[in-house]
């Protein structure tokens, strides 16, 4: 959000501007505002007053370069939260005609139906819950330890040769991670474990573990290199060992950021769409029994990238994909309100407020 200090500044800045630079800006915010109205109502006419403000602004950047750069940034910020709304208004309004017809049910059924147009998510969240508490079993742990092994233990040789590795890990596409688990993984597992079907949710939530190692990894490391050495060095100094050190003071000062990290990958794991898209067989029942984590469902993404395309012209299927997106923004807002929590938590305790 735009803070009340933020606009005071750019009206101070405004204030100070000679007339012609006022009218300028008076142009340029009129001509974005006609673009971005042009751009809902009648398209074809938008490149006009996108090109007075272009003009607007290099002429802005040449003369007031400091007040321009502020008030750009107010801009860019003003649209992306405009935007983010649009984006989370769209996507509740066309999750309404579902939510009408199916009520309560379509969090609580297990019927996905075409035919009787009825149109459940139970099945879908509990294939996500499992992958992403699977994925977590392996990405926090590992990724803890990674981030404390290259921060703290790791010599700078071996340190600047691994955290580049892992971190161009994070940028192998999802879908290379979901090729290799359907084409390696997969026919492995059936024939060693005999499943009874190609693709589980086990696999699932191990690769996207991995996929998620990079980033809890980096974000990690990152806060406990961030501990300030006179913390570390306090500590050795009243004669604690190396080890010791790391236990019991690197680690606890930087539990938020760690905590975030693995909240990211957490978050990474709900949302991944391919892998779980391409390994599991997207069947819209149950495992039965419920336990199995062997057994082949199908996950909110993975049933929005599977279904998208056969939903087109069936607005009630449509809609109750739109509601699994909803869904699943409201498991990312919440982890993203707990990441927080755990962030002021920790700055309060750390600070010795309480």
């Amino acid at each position: 959000m735009v803070d009340a200090p933020t606009l005071s500044a750019v009206r101070r800045s405004v204030d100070e501007l000679d007339t012609p630079a006022q009218i300028a800006a008076v142009v340029g915010a009129l001509s974005l505002a006609a673009a971005f109205i042009a751009f809902i109502v009648a398209p074809t006419y938008v490149a006009f007053p996108l090109v007075v403000f272009v003009a607007v602004v290099v002429y802005g950047w040449v003369t007031y370069q400091a007040e321009t750069a502020r008030a750009l940034s107010l801009l860019t910020t003003i649209f992306t939260v405009i935007i983010l709304g649009l984006i989370t208004a769209y996507l509740f309004i066309q999750s309404i005609p579902v939510v009408r017809k199916m009520g309560l049910d379509i969090v609580t059924s297990t019927v996905w139906s075409t035919s009787a147009n009825r149109y459940g998510l139970l099945t879908m969240m509990w294939g996500t819950f499992v992958t992403t508490i699977i994925a977590t079993l392996v990405s926090a742990p590992l990724g803890i330890a990674g981030a404390i092994f290259i921060s703290e233990l790791a010599s700078d040789m071996v340190r600047e040769v691994t955290k580049p590795a892992i971190e161009l890990l994070a940028g192998i596409p999802s879908i290379v991670y979901g090729f290799i688990g359907f084409m390696v993984l997969n026919p492995y597992m059936s024939n060693e474990l005999l499943l009874p079907t190609g693709g589980s949710l086990f696999l699932v939530g191990i690769m996207i573990g991995f996929m998620a190692l990079p980033t809890v990894v980096s974000v990690a490391e990152d806060s406990l290199t961030a501990v300030p050495n006179s913390m570390k060095q306090g500590s050795v100094g009243l004669g604690a060992t190396d080890w010791q050190t790391t236990k019991s003071v690197t680690f606890p000062a930087a539990i938020s950021g760690i905590s975030a990290a693995v909240i990211l990958g957490v978050g990474r794991a709900v949302g991944e769409t391919m892998a779980a898209t391409v390994i599991l067989g997207n069947v819209t029942r149950l495992p039965d029994p419920l336990k199995d984590v062997f057994g082949n469902t199908i996950t909110l993404t993975s049933a929005i990238a599977s279904q998208s395309g056969v939903a087109v012209g069936r607005q009630l299927q449509l809609s109750a994909l739109f509601a699994a997106g909803v869904i699943l923004f409201v498991i990312v807002l919440t982890l993203s309100l707990i990441s927080q929590a755990i962030e002021r938590r920790m700055t309060q305790k750390l600070g010795g407020e309480q």
